[in-house]
């Protein structure tokens, strides 16, 4: 029964393949890929509760048991990712089908956007570090494709800086994955975990770590974030909203994961570094939101404040925190997906970029307007919506463990986060509206209704915090004991 955590990997990939034969059939294209969307959800949905009630899952591929063969895991913590990117993916295709328009649908648009998914699912799933590898450069491939889909100079100018900087990270990735496995002999990451646990993670094995933590620093947008922007503001608006929802996600969990289980035993080193990384994110991450008024870039550099923010709870490294940063990397999929369709939407509703040049857009479209307002709040930190919990326990967490330094940047990045969005919304919703009688848009139902149900899903998000409490708490628990991640993996009762 445990072949059932490869199909979030396998079922997209498949599909993928059969839609690149149905090219001609836009309509049946749209059709199969929101249903697979829907049904990798529903997988998702059943993963989660049978680990609650079974434990952590696993699946050896051709029979061969740990540490031997490449294996799935499936915990708390990947299972929550799977399915956030999931429900997002189905909504986003839902906003597509009104607005990435037929040339694009052609490019063999749905079947790029399910072999992201497949990437992005099958990083999540991975138990070894060389399928991660393969599993990013899935995900990576499909992206390359989507960030040029259409061919606008913008985007072939973004799409050369975010290529060349993500075979750089894959080509650092290879070597760590090289000096790791000649020091521990295996790329099992529980089996590295027992390995390292048992030798001591001394010098090389640290100089290892922080070459690690320099490749998923550069997929995740931690310090070395100066590709993000361009690339996250340059393509169509649903790639974009993606890009910002589930990239940088990927890195984020591979962070999470190898400080957590593999190079959690020099704390005073990678960890610390970890900080530091997340403080400077904070910082340049809140300039750059300020600084500019375009509409889009503000919103990358949103997505750098939260990447900022999230690994803060790692760099603490207490239960409290890893169950906040988990928290706040599902609000965030869902928030962020939502700012960038709403970003988005005001550019072709109004034609212009600068939120300064956008005015009394609440006068044409109230409901579109108000779930910008939502966002902003959510995305703040406010109360009672999804950002407020996750925002909360990180900040316990630090407190408890006496980073003080990093609480305060925390908070400032909110006041700045809330300050950046309701630059946007004070400026271009209230006031009287540029949009003349004769010249407004109709705003098509295929786009409102993917923001309102990204709206529905912050907001119960934060009022149903305690719903997704047990398989946060479970996630996190598994996080800070690594034992129970190695003992699932290696036990042979499986």
């Amino acid at each position: 029964m445990n072949n059932i955590i490869v199909l979030p990997l396998i079922l997209p990939i498949m599909v993928g393949v059969l839609l690149v034969f149905l090219r001609p059939y836009i309509r049946l294209q749209r059709i199969i890929s929101l249903l697979t969307m829907i049904g990798v959800a529903c997988i998702s949905v059943y993963i989660l509760n049978r680990i609650q009630t079974e434990g952590i899952m696993r699946l050896d591929f051709g029979g061969w048991k740990p540490p031997f063969g490449i294996l799935f895991v499936a915990d708390s913590f990947s299972a929550l990712l799977v399915l956030t990117a999931s429900v997002v993916t189905a909504i986003c295709l839902i906003y597509a089908f009104s607005s990435i328009g037929e040339r694009h649908e052609r490019m063999f648009f749905y079947p790029f956007i399910l072999f992201l998914v497949a990437g992005v699912n099958g990083s999540f799933l991975t138990g070894d570090l060389f399928n991660l590898f393969v599993c990013f450069e899935v995900m990576l491939l499909a992206s390359y494709v989507l960030v040029t889909l259409g061919g606008e100079k913008a985007q072939l100018r973004e799409s050369i800086k975010y290529v060349v900087i993500n075979i750089l990270s894959s080509w650092f990735f290879l070597v760590a994955l090289a000096y790791l496995y000649g020091t521990v002999g295996t790329l099992n990451m529980a089996h590295i975990s027992e390995r390292v646990a048992e030798a001591g993670q001394g010098p090389l094995l640290t100089t290892v770590s922080i070459l690690f933590l320099i490749v998923f620093s550069l997929k995740a947008g931690l310090l070395l974030f100066f590709w993000l922007p361009g690339s996250y503001s340059a393509p169509p608006t649903v790639i974009a909203a993606l890009f910002g929802a589930l990239l940088t996600k990927v890195g984020i969990y591979a962070l999470f994961r190898t400080f957590t289980l593999i190079f959690y035993h020099e704390p005073s080193i990678t960890h610390n570094l970890i900080g530091i990384m997340a403080g400077i994110t904070l910082i340049v991450g809140c300039m750059g939101a300020v600084a500019y008024k375009d509409v889009r870039q503000i919103a990358s550099y949103n997505v750098v404040i939260a990447v900022g923010f999230m690994l803060i709870g790692l760099a603490v490294g207490t239960q409290t925190s890893l169950e906040g940063s988990i928290y706040y990397i599902i609000h965030d999929m869902i928030a962020k997906a939502m700012l960038f369709l709403l970003v988005g939407t005001m550019i072709v509703l109004t034609g212009v970029t600068k939120f300064d040049q956008m005015s009394g857009l609440i006068r044409n479209y109230p409901l579109f307007s108000w779930m910008f307002f939502v966002v902003t709040c959510s995305l703040a930190g406010i109360p009672p919506l999804s950002g407020f919990v996750g925002k909360v326990l990180v900040g316990q967490g630090a407190i408890e463990n006496g980073s003080y330094v990093l609480v305060a940047l925390a908070f400032i990045s909110s006041v700045v986060v809330l300050y950046s969005l309701l630059r946007i919304f004070l400026n271009s919703i209230f006031g009287e509206t540029i949009i003349s009688p004769e010249d407004e848009l109709p705003l098509k139902k295929g786009l409102l209704i993917p923001i309102v149900l990204l709206g529905i899903g912050t907001i119960s998000l934060g009022l149903e915090a305690e719903v997704l409490s047990s398989y946060v708490s479970d996630a996190a628990n598994t996080l800070f004991n690594p034992s129970i991640y190695i003992d699932a993996v290696l036990s042979g009762n499986k």
